[in-house]
Formats: structure tokens, sequence, C-alpha cells
């Protein structure tokens, strides 16, 4: 097809989500960002105004549904998004290439590879002759129809996730590469049959943080374009859900021989893969922080994590610290000072929003999504702050139940960041304990943390992965099924695509 522009034409889409098939929450359009036009280009680092990559092509922004993780998403919602993407496409083509943007753990009801299926819809919608290039997030699920689908892969390479831009820069840049003449390169690809959460497999300690550091080197390697491991997501049940190698290039037997040497260093690895941290039960956790002089003491409410798919409205691990006598009275009277970061509830955040800053309350709280582990609690203590305008929470009230600060929102938020307290007048670095809702600490809270532990609670993305019961693995699959499942060791040869 002769084409009247010099530079080439490459379309930004996607649907973005991690979501857990064991969370009772639906993730629905209120979930979603929708992004399109120079707003979507805009959004990545290195495509904005004046960029090397921004003037190599003529980008243009579809059509991005983004959202924070949480449950599954509705049919309704996935099949609308994916038809406004194709048409869009089909409309403002024709494209030399597709940046596709997702996260490669998006659970949609009705759906067991949703990613895969979005990928066939963009493929109908460009047609066979334009490149395809997925960047994806570490902790997704890389199935046989989804890298035969699409001529590019890529994911990060860190946990907890510092490096997503570069990922998607990596993905783009490989783009461009490839449509400047050198076209679709192989892909060697294989599933490791070990899956475990992110909070196992972080690039901070080993056994990942060297396997990571490899992949990287087969990454530069001549003859190959990239490599990639998918570590898969531990919260869903379906078939693709697993570890995945591809690595990427033009020299066959380069790729397939490393790709089968970093799935059989993953696979021999598989048992030595321990928590970022130390983990106990709720009762260790809380021994250990009243014994510590650190300050702050982070635990990580790690059943609930709505970052990871967690309804984020558990109420379990608050009832308990709620009942705690260390609580009871504030550090002026002798007692401990804590923070619990946060507990959605809409008309519980609009109800002590009304009373104001200053007034006793008592409301019931929480599990209006997610009741399985504990029900709604009772708080009763006195309104310090409150804020209606939070960007990602909406309303925002701090309630103080004696020594403990309880961070009550109008909708599912995340506190990763020290601006995030200070926002609503709290000082973590001034607390005894501050409870989070997350697994991984991010880098800012790592940092601030004197010490912390991992929480074993329960929840949507329980780390007891037993606990939870899978049944649609097509196993097995590590650590679900006895050794034995596995014989001499499973096929890890991998298939050139």
């Amino acid at each position: 097809m002769t084409r009247s522009h010099h530079r080439p034409r490459i379309a930004i889409c996607g649907m973005a989500i991690e979501s857990s098939t064991f969370s009772p929450h639906r993730s629905g359009w209120e979930a979603f960002t929708l992004l399109r036009g120079n707003e979507l280009v805009r959004r990545y680092p290195f495509l904005r105004d004046g960029t090397p990559l921004r003037r190599e092509a003529e980008w243009v922004g579809v059509l991005r549904a983004g959202a924070l993780p949480g449950g599954a998403v509705p049919t309704d919602v996935y099949e609308s998004v994916r038809t406004q993407i194709g048409l869009a496409l089909e409309a403002q083509g024709p494209f030399d290439g597709v940046l596709l943007d997702i996260h490669g753990a998006m659970s949609v009801l009705g759906y067991t590879d949703a990613e895969a299926d979005l990928a066939r819809s963009v493929r109908a919608a460009v047609g066979p002759d334009c490149l395809v290039s997925a960047s994806m997030d570490l902790h997704g699920n890389v199935s046989r129809e989804l890298a035969t689908t699409v001529d590019l892969i890529a994911c990060h390479r860190m946990a907890a996730h510092e490096d997503d831009d570069e990922a998607r820069q990596r993905a783009a840049t490989d783009l461009l590469h490839r449509i400047d003449g050198a076209g679709r390169p192989h892909k060697a690809w294989v599933q490791v049959p070990v899956l475990l959460p992110g909070e196992r497999t972080s690039t901070r300690l080993e056994p990942a943080k060297g396997i990571y550091e490899d992949v990287a080197r087969v990454g530069a390697l001549d003859g190959v374009l990239d490599a990639s491991l998918w570590g898969g997501y531990a919260w869903a049940d379906e078939p693709r859900c697993r570890a995945a190698v591809v690595v990427t290039g033009d020299d066959p037997a380069v790729l397939t021989r490393e790709a089968e040497r970093l799935a059989r260093r993953y696979w021999d690895a598989r048992d030595e893969f321990g928590f970022v941290a130390p983990a106990g039960t709720y009762e260790e956790c809380l021994a250990a922080v009243l014994a510590s002089d650190a300050r702050p003491f982070v635990l990580s409410d790690s059943g609930d994590n709505p970052m990871a798919g967690g309804a984020g409205d558990v109420t379990w691990t608050l009832a308990r610290l709620l009942a705690e006598p260390a609580f009871a009275v504030p550090p002026e009277e002798g007692g401990r000072s804590g923070i619990y970061a946060s507990l959605p509830d809409a008309d519980a955040a609009r109800t002590v929003a009304d009373a104001g800053v200053g007034a006793v309350v008592e409301v019931r709280a929480g599990a209006r999504f997610d009741d399985g582990p504990h029900g709604p609690v009772t708080l009763r203590g006195v309104v310090e702050r409150v804020r209606r305008d939070d960007p990602v929470g909406g309303i925002v009230c701090v309630v103080a139940v004696g020594g403990l600060k309880v961070v009550l929102t109008e909708r599912r938020r995340p506190y990763h960041l020290e601006s995030d307290f200070t926002a609503i007048g709290l000082d973590p670095r001034g607390t005894d304990v501050v409870v989070v809702k997350i697994g991984n600490l991010e880098t800012e809270l790592f940092d601030m943390a004197e010490d912390w532990m991992l929480m074993l609670t329960p929840g949507g993305v329980d780390q007891d992965l037993l606990r939870l019961r899978h049944t649609n693995l097509g196993g097995p699959v590590h650590p679900f099924d006895p050794p034995q499942s596995f014989g001499d060791g499973p096929n890890l040869t991998p298939e050139l695509l």
C-alpha cells in the first residue's frame, strides 16, 4: 500500500487492569479511566512533546482503558471497550504499527483469556501486515494465543515495579525498529508450570534478582531483540495463569536455547522463592510490633491489597486492631499510635464528612463488597480530618479511635506515598505502626519503614494460595500439585512462533 506520509503511523490502545477472580468486587465503568488522542500519547514520558521517539513516528492515541486492580470486569464493559478500540482503529487507520498497552491479568466474566481476545480483535481491525507490540506487567499471563497474535511482546523486569515506563519504551522502540525494515521477528515461547504471588518473587531478593539480571543479559545478546519473563498472576483461576518466557529476535537457535535456559532456571528455583519480608500471622506481626522500638513499623495487610485485585474493604484486620488494648488509648495516655489505611465505604465516608471535624461519630463501615472474612466494623471515635476532593478516594476522612487513626474513603484508594498520608494531616514517620493494604511495599514506603512485616491475612489476594482453592489451572502447577505430578519434570522446550 502506498502511503502519503513519511513517518510511520503507530496506534496506541489497550485495556489494563489486574483483577482477582477470588474477589467478589466487580470492576465496572466507574473503575476505568478512558484516554484518547494526545492525552493518551502524552501519558508516556518517552512520547511527550520534543522526545526523540515522539518525533520518529506519528503516534495516534486511539483508546486506552485503565483501572486500579480490582475484581473481574463485567462482560458488557469489556466488550464495549473492545468494540470501541476496534472501530476506532478501522476508522483512523491505516497504521504501520500498534502499541498494545495491557496488563496481562485482566479477568473478564465469561472469558478465560481476555488479553488474547483483545489482541485478536486488534489484529482483525488493523490487518495482517500491521505490526503489533504488546507491553505488559511481569505479573501478567502469556498464553500461546496471545504470544502468537502479537508480533512483539515485552514486560517489566523489576518488582516492585520501578521500570513500568522503561518496559513500555522498549516495546515502542522495538516496534519502530521492526517497522523500519527488519519486519516480524521470531518468538521462542514457553510456559513454566509455576505460579507464585509477586511478594515471593521480588527482584530485590534472590533468586528473582539473579534470574531477572539474566533476562536482561539475554535481551542484549546478538540475534535477540528482547527477552521477557512473566511470573503470572496468582489470584485468578484460569488455565493461562503460570510463568512464561518469551525471547524475541532473528536467530532461532539462540532464541530457543536462551528461552529454555531461562525457563529451566525459573523452574529449578521454584522452592527457593521466599517472601520479600518477614511474614507471619496477625498475632505474630502484632507481637513483633509491640516488642520493637522501630518507628514506623509498617505492616502489610496483604490479603486485601487493592493494588493486587483485592476488594479493599475487608475488615478482618481492622476489627482486630480496634479490639487491641495497645491502641485503646492515645500515646499521651500510655497507648500506642497507629494508622490504618484504608477502608472504603461511600455511605460511611459521607456520614463522617457531614458530621465534620471534631464530631464524635459512630458508623458501621466496610465489608460492602467482601464480607467473607469479616462483616462491617463499628467505628466510634473523633473526626480529625475531612477531605472531599481526593482525586482517587473522593471523600477521605480520618477517624481517631483511641490511638488508632482509621482512614475512611468514599472509593478504593491505595496508600503508597508519604504524601498520601500528609495530605490528610497524618504523620506516618512519627507513628508507631502503619498498617497499609499492600503486599510488597512500594519504594517510598520501603524507604520510610524502619521495619516491616507481611501479614498473612485473608481476602481475595490471600498470600496462602492453597486457601483459595484454584480449580481451573489445567495443572499440574507448582505449588498446587504434589511433586510427583510432574514426573521427571515439565517439558520446557520452547515453541518457535
